[in-house]
């Protein structure tokens, strides 16, 4: 999909990187991260989860080959709030991919947009010069928060709060114009370039062409090959439905988000708070099932079994 479509940027997530370690295609990738994990030794613990960075780190590498731009490889879900160890992750993601001649600006690391996520970010990028993009972001709190500390990049969902909004209100259907995903991303796009942050915003999660398509003059998209392959079958003008003129003269107020205000904030936002969990949740699922598959690899095979 990445030969046809030649993105700028590519992005991967645990569930991603689950399903691929499964296909025939990438088990030489397994194979090489099982090897890894071993020859560093330690507990059981400690050599799969070596693995498992590892893993990340190799599927990324492969993808750097056929993109010009920056990969987004993701920290561990389960330490979404754990801020140190975040921050040690990411550390530790960066040396493997230098271990393989990769610098740190090729690299985007995927945070979970908690108030631990975005402080571990706002470390890594002012200390170690570590860009971010900072993951499972739904609410307004939690983009104002990513602004102020300065990260490189956010990833603000679309198509998840689409879904909470059909699974739990009484409309099953609405105009790309009207979609709730869409409409926060617009306030999240207008608030950041009216008062001149530099964070990019770019639109994730989508369900369909129609919220690409109002979405289009955002800074970013990441956008899965099926749409893309709808996408490539439009011969339509498309006009940007964002734009930094428009943005500047919107009614948006600035504000200052502490610890206890975003929690606040962020709180008072049922489908953020919700899918936030939710998303965490699902990845630490499949990072578990990670673990799992790499552990049968290293070391059901030893003493015959």
């Amino acid at each position: 999909a990445i030969d046809e479509y030649k993105p700028l940027d590519a992005t991967t997530n645990p569930s991603l990187i689950l399903a691929a370690a499964q296909m025939p295609a990438y088990q030489k990738l397994v194979d090489d991260a099982v090897a890894y994990g071993k020859k560093l030794g330690g507990s059981e613990e400690e050599q799969i989860k070596n693995a498992s960075d590892k893993l990340f780190v190799l599927f990324g590498a492969e993808i750097l080959k056929r993109i010009p731009g920056r990969v987004s490889t993701e920290v561990d879900a389960r330490l979404s709030f754990d801020k140190e160890g975040m921050i040690q992750r990411a550390r530790r993601l960066i040396d493997l991919y230098k271990e393989v001649g990769i610098g740190k600006d090729r690299i985007l690391i995927k945070l979970s947009s908690t108030w631990e996520g975005i402080q571990a970010g706002k470390v890594l990028e002012a200390e170690y010069g570590i860009h971010c993009n900072m993951t499972l972001l739904f609410s307004f709190a939690q983009a104002v928060a990513c602004a102020e500390a300065g990260v490189t990049l956010i990833s603000p969902f679309v198509g998840r709060i689409l879904d909470w909004y059909v699974a739990n209100g009484d409309k099953k259907a609405y105009e790309p114009s009207e979609d709730p995903g869409v409409k926060s991303v617009t306030k999240i796009y207008n608030y950041y370039k009216k008062f001149g942050y530099k964070t990019i915003v770019m639109g994730a999660s989508f369900r369909n062409t129609g919220e690409i398509k109002a979405l289009t003059g955002c800074d970013y998209l990441t956008i899965s090959p099926k749409l893309l392959a709808e996408l490539s079958k439009e011969h339509v003008k498309l006009t940007p439905m964002l734009s930094v003129k428009e943005a500047q003269a919107c009614d948006l107020e600035k504000i200052h988000l502490d610890e206890k205000a975003f929690r606040w904030h962020h709180n008072e936002d049922q489908m953020a708070v919700e899918k936030l969990s939710d998303g965490i949740r699902k990845f630490a699922a499949d990072a578990v099932k990670l673990d799992r598959m790499l552990k049968e690899r290293m070391f059901s095979a030893e003493n015959g079994k």
